[in-house]
Formats: structure tokens, C-alpha cells, sequence
């Protein structure tokens, strides 16, 4: 072969296998650093909207009884008027849309424009007392962040919109090992060879980007507690059995009213679905004021505060649960991650003092297996809750309260709440494309 064969051989090679990998690598790098500064600008707001609505509320005791449902109802009627797709967690809407081959129809569920319109929605969420959480939607940011990345790509890139969502995850918990076990176990249910090591380099430099800003830090602090006396071990048994019950519960409750009630109540909610709010408003209202507000925005304190001892308002568990489902039920922007670890953490409260289980053990076992009920994926409960507490000598303990949970969850629903969710999303985007 001549010199200039070979240049023109090297020179096809680099145009048609070197830069287009070169590309496809920068768009994943890229989108990540884009991912882990979204995570971090909504963790800032959302953090201030809670604090804002906590100053407010303590000022004026009773604020809540109209602020919450005023906000409701108007979030509701933005949400549906101009921003539908957005409603709820953001979750559903990115397993769904990895299942559609139409980019336009994607684009109804993942977009720029419902990526700022969920951060700002639900900020006003929480600005009005929402029980709600940040991490859901981050992951919806996160992965429409990555679809509009992919339009400067000469060809769609698979495993996107999983990086994206892995990349929310890691960033908003500070936990890349969770954001990963949730993308397999999650979002995709398999993992995807061909885009593995892309979504591995998402994640971990979506996960630097928070790290460098605040430094190292985990979510529920540090905890070095352990579980040493058998008996300690037995009581394990069940109360993650009674969190898998109430778990399972919850996700029943969100896809029967999702699917809409029967009878009348599901005609008028259908009819209605401003007022529907407003009354759900009605019920977050009443149950923090019952808990002196403890149970408004993501409860993360309260849960921080169970861990350490203290005691919680009376009913805390059963109130925020509550709140968290008239929440998601009400068509609002809002997650259920961090609020389903503080039902876990009510739930511990309930039983400390009559178990010989250290509370801060209590409370980091009871926050997995509630949150492995809700989800329907127990490794990925384990590993965050884990990865959030700093806690390796509860592994054990904690694997075991998960798979327990998740068992007990299944009796009373069939499916976890997002894919569950995701497959009436499908439905609709059939129907709605006949």
C-alpha cells in the first residue's frame, strides 16, 4: 500500500468509526455534567421553597388551610392547560418513552420544555406545601436533558434517556451507585452491553458535578449503628412485613385513582380535576397542620431527627402517608422518593420503645423496606438507603427488610407503581395516536 493509500485509509477510518465514537462519548459526558448542575440548581430551589413555606407557616399557623389548596388548584389547572406530561413524579414518563420509536411522541413526555416547567412547577409545589420530593422529577430532567443532547448527535444515540435518568438519581441523592442498580433494575429491568459504559461515565460525572460544589456529603448524615443480639434480627421480620403491606397500599391506592374511581366519584373527579386538587390540597393542609408541618415538602428533617431519638408529632407516619397520596394523586408535579423514606422513618417511630432494635437501626431498616415496597425494586432501595445513611453494617439487615417488603407488596399490587404507571401512559399514547 502507497503512502497516500494509507493516509486516505487512516483518514476514512478517523471520519467513519473514530469521530462518530468520539462524539457519541462527548454527548454522554456532556450531558452529564448538564444532568449533575440541573440536580444541583433543583435541589437549591427545592430546598429553599421548603424552607420558605416552613418560615411562612410558622408565622401563621393556619396559612396552610388556604395556601395548599389555592396552590393545588393552580399548579393543577398550569400543569394540564400547558404543560401536560409533567404531572407526578416524571418517572413513569421516561420508562415510557424508552418504549416509544416516534421521537415526536418522546418529545411529549421528555423535552426541554417540560424539563423547566418541572422545576419550576415544582418548586411552587413545595412553596405551598406540597409532600413531595425532588428526586422523581430530576430524573425526568434528567432524561429529557439527554433527548435534546441527542439532536446534535449525526444519529440517536441509545441509552439516553437511561443515562439521563441514572444521572438524576446519582446526582440528586449524591449516591452514583444507586443511580446505577436504579437504571437496571428500574428504568431499563436489563442491562443494555452496547450503552453500559456510557451510562457508567453519565452517572459518575453528573455525581462529581454536586460533589465538587457542596463537597462529600450523604443525605441522612452518618451512622454507624448495628444489629448484634438475634433478637434484634427477629423483629426485622415484621415490620418489614407491615411496610411491604402499607408500601403495596400506597402504590394500589395511586394507579385505582389514576385509573379513575368508578361510579360517580371517578366521573366527577374526570370532570373536575382543578377541584379534585384543590380538595386533595385540603387534606395535605389538614394533616401538617395536625403535625405542626412536619409532614409538608419532603420530611427529610423529620426523618434525620427519628434516626437520632427524637420523638415525632403524633401519627406522623400514618399523616404523611396520606399526604404523600393526596400529593401524587392531585395531578401536581411531585415525587415520592424522599417522602416514602419519611413514611419509613414513621413507621420506625410507631414502633420505638417496644422493640429492643436501636431506633437508628429501626429507622434506616424501615425506610428501605417501605421504600422497596413502593418501588417494587428492592436493590435499588437497599443500596440508596444505604448509600444515604452511610451505613455498611446494616447491609444485611437492611437487604433483608427490602426483600421481605418487596414480597409482601406484591399481594396486594401486582406491579411497581412506575411501571404500572407507565403502562397506562402507553395506553393512552395508543389510543391517542389511532
Amino acid at each position: 500500500m502507497s503512502e497516500r493509500s494509507f493516509r486516505q485509509s487512516m483518514h476514512l477510518r478517523w471520519h467513519r468509526i473514530w469521530l462518530p465514537r468520539l462524539r457519541r462519548r462527548a454527548l454522554f459526558l456532556v450531558g452529564g455534567v448538564v444532568v449533575g448542575i440541573a440536580a444541583l440548581a433543583m435541589a437549591f430551589v427545592a430546598d429553599f421553597a421548603i424552607e420558605t413555606f416552613a418560615h411562612w407557616q410558622k408565622q401563621w399557623h393556619y396559612l396552610p388551610l388556604f395556601a395548599t389548596p389555592l396552590g393545588f388548584a393552580g399548579l393543577a389547572w398550569l400543569t394540564r392547560r400547558y404543560f401536560d406530561g409533567a404531572q407526578g413524579s416524571g418517572i413513569p414518563q421516561v420508562i415510557a418513552a424508552r418504549q416509544m420509536t416516534d421521537l415526536k411522541r418522546k418529545g411529549k413526555l421528555v423535552s426541554p420544555k417540560l424539563a423547566v416547567a418541572k422545576m419550576v412547577l415544582l418548586a411552587g409545589g413545595l412553596l405551598v406545601g406540597a409532600s413531595a420530593g425532588r428526586e422523581g422529577p430530576t430524573v425526568q430532567v434528567g432524561a429529557s436533558i439527554m433527548f435534546w443532547l441527542g439532536r446534535f448527535a449525526p444519529h440517536r444515540q441509545p441509552g439516553l434517556l437511561l443515562a439521563g435518568g441514572a444521572a438524576g438519581v446519582a446526582a440528586a441523592f449524591n449516591a452514583p451507585l444507586a443511580g446505577v442498580v436504579f437504571g437496571i433494575e428500574e428504568m431499563s429491568r436489563s442491562f443494555e452491553l452496547r450503552t453500559s459504559g456510557l451510562v457508567l461515565g453519565t452517572v459518575i460525572v453528573a455525581g462529581l458535578v454536586p460533589l465538587a460544589v457542596v463537597g462529600d456529603y450523604t443525605y441522612f448524615g452518618r451512622s454507624d449503628i448495628a444489629l448484634a443480639a438475634i433478637a434484634e434480627w427477629i423483629w426485622v421480620i415484621p415490620i418489614a412485613a407491615l411496610c411491604g403491606l402499607a408500601g403495596g397500599g400506597f402504590s394500589r391506592l395511586l394507579v385505582i385513582f389514576t385509573d379513575g374511581l368508578p361510579g360517580r366519584a371517578g366521573r366527577w373527579i374526570k370532570t373536575h380535576p382543578v377541584l379534585f386538587a384543590a380538595g386533595c390540597g385540603v387534606g395535605v393542609a389538614l394533616c401538617g397542620v395536625l403535625t405542626q408541618g412536619s409532614v409538608f415538602g419532603t420530611s427529610a428533617e423529620q426523618a434525620k431527627a427519628i434516626m437520632t431519638g427524637e420523638s415525632a408529632p403524633l401519627a406522623f407516619g400514618p399523616l404523611k402517608f396520606i399526604a404523600t397520596l393526596l400529593t401524587s394523586i392531585s395531578g401536581i408535579p411531585g415525587g415520592i422518593f424522599s417522602p416514602s423514606l419519611a413514611v419509613g422513618a414513621g413507621i420506625a417511630d410507631l414502633f420505638a420503645g417496644i422493640t429492643p432494635v436501636p431506633i437508628a437501626a429501626l429507622t434506616i431498616v424501615c425506610m428501605a423496606a417501605y421504600l422497596a415496597a413502593v418501588l417494587q425494586a428492592p436493590i435499588t432501595a437497599f443500596v440508596i438507603v444505604t448509600e444515604m445513611t452511610g451505613n455498611h453494617a446494616l447491609i444485611f439487615p437492611v437487604m433483608l427488610g427490602a426483600l421481605i417488603a418487596n414480597f409482601m407488596s406484591k399481594l396486594v399490587c401486582e406491579e411497581g407503581v412506575y411501571h404500572a404507571l407507565a403502562k397506562r401512559l402507553l395506553q393512552q399514547d395508543g389510543k391517542a395516536a389511532q
